[in-house]
C-alpha cells in the first residue's frame, strides 16, 4: 500500500514529535518530503554505535550540525555541566532559531535504537518538547515506539507514530502454501520454545539457550553487537569460533524436532546483519506484547484501545526470562516491566474516562505494585478514593506515599499531592 505525500503531511501536521518505524517506506518519504521543499529545513543526524549516553550523542550532534552552519549556540554551553532538562531546553531554543523564526525545521535522528532510553533521556526529551516552537519538530527512527516517554506523548497528542501498520512482521502466523516448521517462543516467564508443538528440553548448555533468546529478541543485530554481549573478553578469532559452534547447536535443537532430516537455521546473514531466517515460521510472545501496545497507541477508538491494552496485559504473564541474569536480559526485563506498567496505567485512565472508577482503581493499584515511586499514580488513586467517598483509604494512600518517599528519597510529597491531601482531609 503506497502512502501519498498528502497523506503523510496530514499525519504529521501539528505534531512536535514524529516516530518512524525503521523498516518502512515512511522513512524515505519523510526525507524526500522535507528535502524537496525549499521552505522547509531538515537537519539529519545518525547516532553512532559508540555514543552510549545522552551527553555523548548530543555532543556529536552539535559537532556535526555546526559544520553546516552555526547551530548549537544554546546547546553547546549546557553539554559540560548542564542538566538533562537544560540540554533539552537549549536544543529546543536552537531549533526555534534555526532558519529564522518563520520557516519549518525538523531534526531527524536516525538509528535511535543505539541510544539508551534512560531517565536522563526522558527528562531531556520532555524539556525539549515542552520548549519547541510551533514551526519546529523532532523525528526519531526507532523500533522502541512503545517505550516511555513516547507513550505519554502519543496519548497527549504531541507525537505521531508512523509505520507500525506497515511493519515487517516476522512473528505472526499466516496461511501459506509451503508449510514451514512453526517456532513458538515464550520469554515472559522462565522462557521456553516449541517446534511444531514439541518443546526443546535439551539445549546442550546455557550458552546456546541464551543466544537463542537473544536472537529472538534482536531481529536485526550485527556480529559486533553479539560479540560485545556474549564474549567481550575474547579475541575476534576466538569469539568467531565459539559463536559458530553455538549457532550450530541452536540449529540442531530446532532441526531435531522436525521429522524431515533438513537443517533449519534460526537466522540468516545479509548486509552486515543477522536477521530472522525464512526457514522457520516464528511466534514470539514479547513481539505480540509490543505489537498490542503499538496498536493501542494508535487506536482510533476507546473500544479498540481497550481491546489492545487488554491483550498486552494478558500476554505479560511474568517478567522476562526470570532465570537468566545477563546484563542484556536485565535491561530488557526492566524495559518490558515499564511497558507493562504503562499498559496498566493506560487502562486505568481509559476506564476513568469511561467513568468506571472502580475498574480504573484496580488498574492503578496494580501499576503501583510495579512502580510505587510514581507520585502521579498515587494521586490518581487518592482522587478516585475521594470521588468514591472512601476517605480513609485516600488518607492511607497518602501516608503510604509519604513514607515511601521519605524512606527511599528522603523527600516529601509534592505541593500538588499535599493540596489534594488537604481536600481529602476536608471531607473527613
Amino acid at each position: 500500500m503506497k502512502v501519498s505525500d498528502q497523506d503523510f503531511q496530514q499525519k504529521i501536521v501539528g505534531k512536535k514529535v514524529i516516530l518512524l518505524y525503521p523498516w518502512i517506506s515512511y522513512r524515505n518519504l519523510f526525507l524526500t518530503h522535507f528535502l524537496s521543499s525549499a521552505d522547509k529545513g531538515l537537519l539529519y543526524y545518525r547516532i553512532k554505535q559508540d555514543e552510549t549516553n545522552l551527553k555523548s550523542w548530543l555532543t556529536d550532534l552539535a559537532d556535526e550540525l555546526d559544520q553546516l552552519q552555526p547551530f548549537s549556540t544554546q546547546l553547546r554551553p549546557t553539554l559540560e555541566k548542564g542538566s538533562p532538562e537544560a540540554m533539552g531546553e537549549a536544543l529546543a531554543t536552537d531549533l526555534s532559531h534555526y532558519n529564522g523564526n518563520s520557516h519549518q525545521v525538523v531534526l531527524f535522528i536516525d538509528e535511535f535504537d543505539r541510544a539508551p532510553m534512560d531517565d536522563d533521556f526522558t527528562r531531556f526529551i520532555r524539556a525539549a518538547v515542552a520548549n519547541l516552537g510551533d514551526h519546529a519538530q523532532l523525528a526519531f527512527s526507532s523500533r522502541r515506539l512503545t517505550y516511555q516517554p513516547w507513550y505519554d506523548m502519543v496519548a497527549n497528542g504531541e507525537a505521531a507514530v508512523l509505520g507500525t501498520e506497515y511493519r515487517k512482521d516476522d512473528v505472526m502466523f499466516t496461511v501459506e502454501e509451503n508449510v514451514r516448521p512453526t517456532l513458538e517462543v515464550y520469554s515472559l516467564g522462565r522462557g521456553y520454545a516449541l517446534v511444531n508443538g514439541k518443546m526443546i528440553t535439551n539445549w546442550d548448555g546455557a550458552l546456546p539457550r541464551n543466544l537463542f533468546f537473544y536472537f529472538m529478541d534482536h531481529p536485526l543485530v550485527t556480529r559486533d553487537e553479539i560479540f560485545a554481549t556474549f564474549w567481550p573478553d575474547l579475541t575476534i578469532k576466538e569469539a568467531t569460533n565459539v559463536f559458530h559452534v553455538t549457532k550450530r547447536k541452536i540449529s540442531e535443537r530446532i532441526s531435531m524436532k522436525v521429522d524431515d532430516n533438513a537443517n533449519y537455521e534460526l537466522t540468516s546473514y545479509s548486509g552486515g546483519f543477522y536477521m530472522p531466517s525464512d526457514k522457520v515460521f516464528r511466534h514470539y510472545d514479547v513481539a505480540d506484547f509490543q505489537d498490542a501496545l503499538e496498536q493501542a497507541m494508535i487506536a482510533s477508538s476507546d473500544d479498540r484501545e481497550d481491546e489492545m491494552l487488554t491483550r498486552a496485559i494478558d500476554l505479560y504473564r511474568a517478567p522476562f526470562l526470570l532465570t537468566v541474569e545477563m546484563d542484556w536480559v536485565q535491561e530488557r526485563r526492566e524495559s518490558l516491566r515499564q511497558l507493562y506498567t504503562q499498559a496498566l496505567i493506560s487502562m486505568g485512565r481509559l476506564n476513568k474516562r469511561k467513568k468506571d472508577l472502580r475498574k480504573a482503581l484496580g488498574f492503578f493499584l496494580r501499576a503501583l505494585r510495579e512502580i510505587p515511586e510514581r507520585e502521579d499514580i498515587h494521586r490518581e488513586v487518592m482522587t478516585i478514593y475521594l470521588n468514591l467517598e472512601m476517605i480513609d483509604d485516600a488518607i492511607n494512600q497518602y501516608q503510604t506515599l509519604d513514607k515511601m518517599l521519605h524512606d527511599t528519597l528522603d523527600i516529601g510529597p509534592s505541593r500538588e499531592t499535599r493540596e489534594l491531601f488537604d481536600l481529602v482531609k476536608a471531607r473527613k
